[in-house]
């Protein structure tokens, strides 16, 4: 009998992404927060869908408490506002609104920030200081202080909201690019490239790039809570979306003098807000931790 080769077979190595998702399926809290994030998401994306009356549609039940109340009306299942109106097909729309002025807030300060991260890196020394002091500046005042500040100099109002919070989140995305490309530029492989005869616009895409997306990630997971909670405070204070805007802030501000007599439609609003902001952060922990940004 003629004995058959053996082969050795090497075993797979998981890629990066591939330990990235197994590390954070072993944060139990991390995915369950995931699952309630993206059951948010569905919502927000299917309000139409979603919510049985127009959110600005206004009925003769005036206050009525949700179903499972004594005198709740099935009709409608959260019950209603002050004026008549479905409090679930708000906080639905709510949840739409909030979400698409966030992911607005954040692509803005994001593309900014970035790119002025990549500048103070890459560039001369003098446009580093000068960046990083504004930099500073902006970020020595309370974030939430500084946007209620610009919307009074340019006015209340949801565009002017939306640029006020982009203000305050392009210092965070600004410094966490800048100090992930320093830290990428004093090692090994960076000089390699460099010594190989990369440019920088070469250098960056294909060498720092895919390695401070980690960081990058992470940041934008916890600036896009941040921009959905000032953008709710700006919305409670009245600077913010007006009514009728079904934003949840706005929800808030229009029904938090009617606590007493209406507590729902100040507790469901606020319970939104704060599942959602508590789903982002801890899906956002979860990355870091996957991403082994601590270490």
């Amino acid at each position: 009998m003629i004995n058959q080769p053996q082969f050795y077979r090497q075993p797979e190595i998981p890629g990066t992404f591939s330990r990235w998702v197994k590390s954070f399926n072993k944060n139990k809290l991390a995915v369950s927060a995931l699952i309630v994030l993206l059951v948010i998401i569905l919502i927000a994306i299917f309000a139409p869908w979603i919510a049985p009356y127009d959110p600005t549609a206004q009925f003769e039940e005036l206050s009525s408490p949700p179903y499972w109340y004594d005198s709740g009306n099935s009709k409608y299942i959260l019950g209603t506002d002050d004026l008549g109106r479905d409090l679930f097909s708000r906080l639905v729309y709510g949840a739409r609104l909030s979400l698409k002025l966030a992911t607005i807030v954040v692509l803005i300060s994001a593309t900014i920030g970035i790119l002025l991260g990549c500048m103070t890196a890459l560039t001369n020394i003098w446009i580093d200081n000068i960046i990083l002091r504004l930099t500073d500046l902006i970020l020595a005042l309370p974030s939430l202080l500084l946007a209620i500040v610009i919307v009074a100099l340019i006015g209340p109002g949801l565009p002017n909201a939306i640029y006020a919070v982009a203000i305050v989140l392009i210092p965070h995305f600004v410094l966490v690019s800048r100090n992930a490309i320093k830290h990428e530029l004093n090692k090994d492989y960076v000089t390699a490239t460099i010594l190989d005869g990369a440019n920088k616009s070469r250098l960056f895409t294909h060498s720092i790039l895919p390695n401070i997306l980690p960081s990058l990630i992470v940041q934008l997971t916890l600036a896009f809570s941040t921009a959905i909670l000032e953008i709710s405070a700006l919305g409670f204070l009245g600077l913010g979306a007006q009514p009728p805007h079904p934003e949840w802030g706005t929800i808030l501000s229009e029904s938090y003098v009617y606590i007493t007599i209406a507590p729902w439609t100040v507790t469901l609003p606020g319970l939104a807000i704060f599942f959602t902001l508590l789903s982002i952060n801890l899906v956002g922990d979860g990355l870091r931790d996957a991403m082994d940004l601590e270490k």
